[in-house]
């Protein structure tokens, strides 16, 4: 396996793994969020799930949106997904709420996802946005969202077309203020680190 295909290896047996530990036993969880009452405590989202789901978080927010990704691509098309994620983060920068993302960069700026997150950290800091770029001697590989300091999202899906509307992905949305405080808390410290 080359270099980057063991990093990729690691990170999705780390995402699951911290899925398995900290999820909640289904039989003694709540069936019911505050958040959404329809809704478990923990939800699976497979590949075309993710996006509406994000949106509608997203779209709901009003203390603060934290998001930590490895891959975010806009700037593609304006009604690309990842382009219309963007404008839904502008809204809500205008709406009041904090917006913050973290993202992978490499010491190489040639390098063409750290031209692609770039340029997303132009687009999204015209909206309002405070983008921070991880430091580039380590990859965040990260997939990470937590909204209000409760919801999170945590799983597989990078921020572009193809993770949103063709790949098969798999992430899961919980409704866990404990979880999503210790999320957050990480984001912070990586933010950290890069400064």
């Amino acid at each position: 396996m080359s270099g980057f295909r063991v990093k990729i290896f690691i990170a999705t047996c780390l995402t699951f793994w911290f899925i398995m530990v900290f999820l909640p036993d289904p039989i003694a969880a709540k069936t019911k969020t505050a958040a959404d009452p329809a809704s478990c405590i923990a939800k699976p989202l497979v590949n075309k799930e993710f996006f509406p789901a994000l949106l509608q978080a997203v779209d709901d927010a009003k203390e603060e949106i934290c998001i930590a990704v490895f891959s975010f691509k806009a700037g593609i098309h304006p009604k690309s997904y990842p382009d219309v994620l963007v404008e839904h983060l502008g809204k809500a920068v205008r709406r009041g709420v904090p917006v913050w993302v973290l993202l992978e960069t490499s010491a190489n700026r040639e390098d063409s996802l750290t031209k692609q997150n770039l340029k997303t950290k132009q687009l999204l800091e015209e909206k309002g946005v405070k983008v921070y770029l991880d430091s580039p001697g380590k990859t965040t590989h990260t997939k990470l969202v937590i909204i209000d300091r409760r919801l999170l999202f945590i799983g597989s899906h990078n921020f572009t077309s193809s993770a949103f509307r063709h790949n098969n992905e798999i992430s899961i949305f919980m409704d866990r203020p404990d979880l999503a405080q210790k999320v957050r808390d990480y984001i912070l410290t990586l933010i950290k680190e890069a400064q």
